[in-house]
């Protein structure tokens, strides 16, 4: 199973700046959505329906590193993984490189808790959805590490 999923997006002109650069707040949208497409196109997962059932998930932490702009109409290449798994947390890594695939544009990295949607309460995730996020877990890509340190280590590797 891929375990780093992918996608193209067009940076549109009513998420810039005046420089024509994507603002700040909405490379988190697009990574986001990224993300959520990437769990219906390569898992098959529907978030809709764990929502609908009492489960979702909210943020405990961002972490974001904006290393090079993204700007009006260019295309972008959104990659997320799942780097580690518990009963108690997802930890997410989305990375926005350009069209190629060789430049950086920003990294995040997302802790996200499970709550029941009913009370707003924190639950643990139940053994069914933890075996099927373990078969999705990336665990080729060093969770322990800072996001300084993984910036570094991606920018050697796709350049900056």
């Amino acid at each position: 199973m891929n375990k780093t999923a992918s996608s193209t997006h067009k940076i549109r002109f009513a998420d810039c700046d005046m420089f024509g650069h994507l603002n700040n707040s909405r490379y988190l949208d697009y990574m986001i959505d990224a993300r959520e497409d990437h769990l219906k196109q390569y898992y098959d997962f529907d978030m809709t329906s764990y929502y609908q059932n009492g489960l979702g998930w909210v943020i405990g932490n961002h972490e974001i590193a904006y290393l090079r702009p993204a700007v009006y109409n260019e295309m972008v290449c959104l990659q997320s993984s799942l780097l580690m798994v518990t009963e108690e947390l997802l930890f997410v890594e989305i990375l926005m490189l350009n069209e190629k695939q060789n430049h950086l544009k920003a990294i995040l990295r997302s802790k996200l808790i499970p709550i029941n949607i009913k009370t707003g309460k924190k639950i643990q995730h139940n053994e069914e959805f933890t075996v099927w996020a373990k078969s999705v877990e990336n665990t080729a890509i060093n969770a322990e590490i800072s996001l300084q340190e993984r910036a570094k280590e991606l920018v050697l590797s796709f350049g900056r």
